[in-house]
């Protein structure tokens, strides 16, 4: 019987939770701050969403969804990616009929795609994104970009690499598609068996082939800001200077096409150039999607996102020795030795706890050295101490770890006296 966790997943122990939790509020406090709203959608949509949405051409859609049949007949799919599924919550709760527009919203969640695992690419993934939908305006794409940025120079990184590039408009793309038909053409029975599908369904995808990037046609392949037309070049232009107006660096790559069907004009990636990071470089990626939410039954609707892998970030921290500051220290533990002295210590662990004050006791009938122990290893600022002569006099000594003081604190002023030494007097609110 094999009772290891699946390939490509793994557990997140308690200490390292501890680090994804302190990632995840400061993401949280810097959409808050950008007035983003927080949407939560279903772990599994009809499979028709991603393939319409994502596009059959990808390599999602193709290769890499967990697809099943529930017992209705349904074809259901872990969801690989979060915008579609954003997208069809935005049309289903008629989001689009909201008096403030454009709809801002970030998520985190858990994505699936079975992809051959490595360092920081698994097939259960945590992703943080963000969406917006209802603006067209080139100043909420630089927005998104820099809000992303500012995610990750917040935490502490500095070894990063923005890069970005145009799309263009439908007229643009078709444009760059019939050139890039004709200039693959004559290489196609060179390339790989993905690619020779590609041509013909979404020749940009080339693009972005991994067996295929050192063919020569790579490099003397038509770039798409040739093709882009007067609208298109004027909105990729804008964005240009709004990004400097920003601060925001940035380098432009005609290749950098995104994996996805849905994209249009603005594209981007955010790299790490960490020593030691790794052959995959890629922090976060995203781009413009107009179309993505009339394709799938809603109005017309502009929209811009990206998503943000969680685990690649932390490799990203991790590879800049960059050091989370982390509060791991427990504000009291309770020594209890004797039968009274542990009933009277499970209710004022209680109060104390009510009254916001991080408070652990000892379970294992442990004796009082084992128990201190245990304290240090907790890291607690304050020992609480009751034994039976304690017990009698209704008093706990209250020891400060720090300096070694030591004082006899009355049952009935203990929850007010840690009170104002650990919150400054303030409760749990």
């Amino acid at each position: 019987m094999n009772m290891k966790a699946p390939r490509g997943t793994a557990d997140v122990l308690p200490t390292e939770a501890k680090k994804w939790q302190f990632v995840e509020n400061k993401i949280k406090e810097i959409c808050d701050r950008y007035h983003f709203n927080e949407i939560r959608t279903p772990l599994f949509e009809h499979t028709e969403l991603f393939q319409r949405g994502v596009g059959d051409s990808t390599d999602i859609v193709q290769k890499e969804m967990y697809t099943f049949e529930d017992r209705g007949g349904r074809s259901l799919t872990l969801r690989p990616e979060g915008t579609a599924s954003v997208a069809r919550a935005f049309v289903q709760n008629k989001l689009y009929g909201e008096v403030n527009q454009p709809v801002k919203l970030f998520y985190f969640m858990q994505m699936f795609r079975y992809e051959r695992p490595q360092q920081g690419r698994m097939r259960q993934l945590n992703q943080f994104g963000v969406e917006v939908l209802g603006s067209a305006d080139p100043a909420i794409d630089a927005e998104v970009i820099d809000l992303a940025m500012t995610c990750y120079k917040e935490l502490g990184l500095t070894s990063l690499k923005l890069v970005i590039n145009s799309l263009g408009d439908q007229e643009s793309r078709i444009n760059y598609r019939e050139a890039l038909m004709k200039h693959f053409a004559p290489h196609k029975e060179e390339l790989c068996e993905d690619c020779q599908t590609r041509l013909t369904q979404n020749p940009m995808r080339i693009l972005d082939c991994k067996k295929d990037k050192e063919h020569p046609s790579m490099s003397t392949a038509p770039s798409i800001l040739d093709y882009l037309n007067d609208e298109s070049r004027h909105y990729f232009e804008k964005l240009k200077s709004y990004l400097t107006m920003l601060d925001v660096e940035y380098e432009v790559d005609p290749n950098l096409v995104r994996g996805l069907d849905y994209y249009n004009h603005t594209a981007f990636e955010i790299m790490s150039e960490a020593e030691g990071f790794g052959a995959i470089t890629t922090l976060a990626g995203g781009g413009r999607y107009n179309g993505l939410v009339e394709d799938i039954g809603g109005p017309d609707t502009p929209g811009i996102g990206f998503g943000m892998g969680i685990e690649r970030l932390l490799m990203a921290l991790e590879a800049e020795n960059q050091e989370l500051t982390l509060d791991e220290q427990l504000d009291a533990f309770f020594i209890a030795v004797g039968e009274n002295p542990k009933s009277q210590a499970v209710k004022l662990v209680h109060d104390l706890r009510t009254n916001g004050i991080q408070t652990d006791m000892d379970y294992q009938g442990r004796k009082m050295k084992a128990q201190f122990k245990a304290a240090d290893r907790y890291k607690a600022k304050y020992v609480l101490i009751l034994g039976e002569d304690e017990f009698e006099k209704q008093v706990v000594n209250v020891k400060d770890m720090e300096t070694g003081d030591q004082d006899e604190v009355s049952i009935d002023k203990l929850v007010e006296m840690l009170k104002q030494k650990l919150l400054g007097g303030k409760g749990h609110e």
